[in-house]
């Protein structure tokens, strides 16, 4: 194709082992050709752009300088690793990025020997480099070795606790292991320039140990009165950005800040640190997001993640929809509930954008408060919120909340208190594949003794489950909601307080009864329009809550219909199992009730379009007719399908 980036070099790059032919002034020009090549490719699959743009020069020089795969390079977050894909023999598929069949767009240890360890989620780079380092130290054998271990973190993902504890158990084990910092957000300007170099120029010539009896044998031929303010100026400097005395403090080696985006800089210290370290060491490199391309330096998130693109204007290929979707439904309605009542406040982890709340914080700055990549903190900070009187909701997506589970359960559930979950990215999610599905939040927030737990059958009954987690001031309470547009009902004005623990009837009919929770409604009742098509009418009903259920609604359903199915986009122990828990106590089961209960496989479904990951799930409208089908014992549908 003519409009692909001319690339030379990089074109006789087929693994990290013909790299180490090239001189540095190759290298430079190998990454100009690499950033090049992660622009283009993106362009046409969408994805996680900035920060992949923002590693180039520090993925060529760790690549160029250590042997991987027996050095195990650590990716945090892992989407800055698509230029790490192209160098280690995934080029030829860098175009499959996030589509069904193709690469991920995270680390993956299914898919190459150079990705030793998955990371879709942050911070756990540390911990798995440590955890690297002493296997090897204990004899550790995995086929391709254990050399290095080298952890590439985002400032973003320091900002998490986990980070920290692996720290703190790294510079107490006194393992040789190498964390690069990956900067990109704090400004640090005094020390990027000529006294940076020098610092580094430095670092590079010298042992560490050489370099600290030099700086203390420096400041002691200070007369007197200048020996205090140069023992400060290097201790400020060393303590810009998260600083190097909290690092040291820690049991590392400080190196930097360094220009991350400088091979000159980078290639020195890197060969150095290979040959000599001996413990813990940190790098802190200074790079910009975005870095190299214009449209992604000038977006406000640095082209964070992106749909399909224009390389020449960076203009998004995005299809209009007349339906909003429903993470903006939640972020205008919070607003509006928010102006009615002083008492409403926002929190949400390092995602303000993606859970809708950005436009909560410019209505209400002061009452919008963003954690950082601290969902643990995140939910016991809205606990005690709870606690003084105010009303929290805590917006993050469902795989996230995972990570805050303990807190959900000691800090929230086990008080009672009145904390509100937004729980976004509800059910499966496309091109982010199995690491980002929201498939297990019904069944870990409905086990919970208290909870109320809502999922929204489509963008108007999401407005109603805010308004209700609103004026719910009994204890903790959950809605949960998918990602992308809604089904373009007609919305309205204000949302309704729903009684909690009743669901809805949508349409009478006979012998069969399909109990939605959440949206895969929609599904259903496409699903019954061919049914009746086949005379075959289902009862269709909307539960909206998992917990507490609908007693007399299933009761009712359960008497007048000779089968009940219900439907959900979520794991196996969730809403079906507490539906199948309430019809076994009630004896139901005793009489010939036909059930079954339509949930996501016991398997990670890998990245594809929410419609084909639906169909892999078996939950297609077609598959939910074909089930009714079977339950009542008529012909199978797959001739007709076929």
């Amino acid at each position: 194709m003519s409009d692909l980036p001319n690339t030379p070099l990089l074109d006789q790059i087929h693994s990290p082992a013909d790299m180490k032919r090239l001189s540095d002034s190759q290298l430079i020009q190998l990454a100009g050709e690499l950033r090049s090549e992660t622009i283009s490719a993106v362009s046409e699959t969408g994805g996680h752009l900035g920060a992949g743009l923002g590693v180039v020069e520090l993925t060529v020089a760790l690549h160029a300088v250590f042997d991987t795969p027996r050095d195990k390079i650590i990716w945090d977050v892992g989407h800055q690793c698509y230029p790490h894909k192209i160098l280690t023999g995934r080029r030829d598929r860098i175009r499959t990025l996030r589509q069904k069949g193709g690469l991920s767009g995270f680390t993956k240890r299914s898919e190459s020997p150079y990705d030793p360890f998955g990371a879709a989620h942050s911070s756990t780079s540390i911990s798995a480099a440590l955890g690297f380092a002493v296997a090897r130290d204990l004899g550790g054998q995995v086929p391709e070795g254990l050399g290095d271990a080298i952890a590439v973190i985002g400032d973003g993902s320091m900002s998490a606790g986990m980070a920290f504890e692996a720290m703190n158990n790294a510079g107490h084990l006194k393992k040789r292991m190498i964390v690069i910092l990956n900067d990109n957000e704090m400004s640090i300007a005094p020390p990027v320039g000529a006294l940076s170099s020098y610092l580094s120029r430095l670092y590079a010539e010298e042992p560490f140990q050489e370099l600290k009896a030099a700086a203390k044998g420096a400041v002691s031929l200070l007369p007197e009165p200048f020996r205090e303010g140069a023992k400060r100026a290097k201790d400020m400097l060393k303590g810009m950005a998260m600083g190097g005395t909290l690092f040291e403090a820690l049991g590392f080696s400080y190196i930097g800040p360094i220009d991350g985006h400088d091979l000159n800089q980078i290639l020195p210290i890197l060969r150095m640190v290979k040959a000599r370290a001996r413990g813990p060491i940190l790098i802190h490199a200074l790079t910009k997001k975005g870095k190299g391309y214009a449209p992604a330096e000038r977006a406000r998130d640095k082209g964070h993640a992106t749909a399909k693109f224009d390389v020449l204007t960076g203009e998004q290929k995005k299809t209009p929809s007349n339906a909003p979707s429903y993470t903006a439904v939640f972020g205008q309605a919070l607003v509006e509930e928010a102006t009615r009542d002083s008492k409403i406040v926002a929190v949400t982890a390092a995602m303000p954008d993606g859970t809708g709340l950005n436009l909560f914080a410019e209505r209400f700055p002061s009452r919008c408060f963003d954690v950082g990549i601290a969902e643990q903190h995140g939910v016991t900070f809205s606990a005690a919120l709870a606690a003084g009187g105010m009303k929290p909701f805590c917006a993050m997506y469902s795989t996230f909340l995972q990570r805050g589970y303990d807190q959900v359960v000691h800090d929230v559930a086990i008080q009672r208190l009145p904390v509100r979950f937004a729980i976004d990215r509800a059910g499966l999610v496309g091109a982010d594949g199995a690491t980002h599905a929201g498939s297990f939040d019904i069944a870990y927030m409905a086990n919970l003794p208290g909870m109320v737990v809502m999922a929204a059958a489509d963008e108007a009954e999401l407005k109603h489950m805010i308004a209700t987690a609103a004026a719910y001031d009994e204890g903790p309470i959950a809605f949960r909601y998918p990602r992308g547009e809604g089904v373009g009902v007609e919305m309205p004005e204000r949302g309704e307080v729903l009684e909690i623990g009743k669901g809805r009837m949508i349409r009478e009919g006979g012998r069969v009864a399909i109990l939605s929770f959440g949206t895969h409604l929609a599904e259903v009742l496409t699903a019954a329009e061919a049914l009746t098509a086949r005379g075959i009418s289902p009862t269709v009903a909307d539960a909206r809550f998992a917990k507490p259920l609908d007693r007399d609604l299933i009761l009712r359903l359960a008497a007048e219909h000779e089968a009940l199915i219900t439907i959900e986009e979520g794991a196996v122990g969730g809403f079906g199992s507490h539906v199948a828990q309430l019809l076994a106590d009630e004896g139901i089961f005793d009489h010939g009730l036909k059930f079954r209960s339509m949930v996501l496989p016991d398997v990670f479904i890998d990245q594809a379009s929410p419609e084909d990951m639906y169909r892999q799930a078996g939950m297609g409208a077609d598959q939910i007719e074909a089930k009714v089908l079977e339950v009542l014992g008529v012909t199978s549908i797959a001739g007709k399908r076929a």
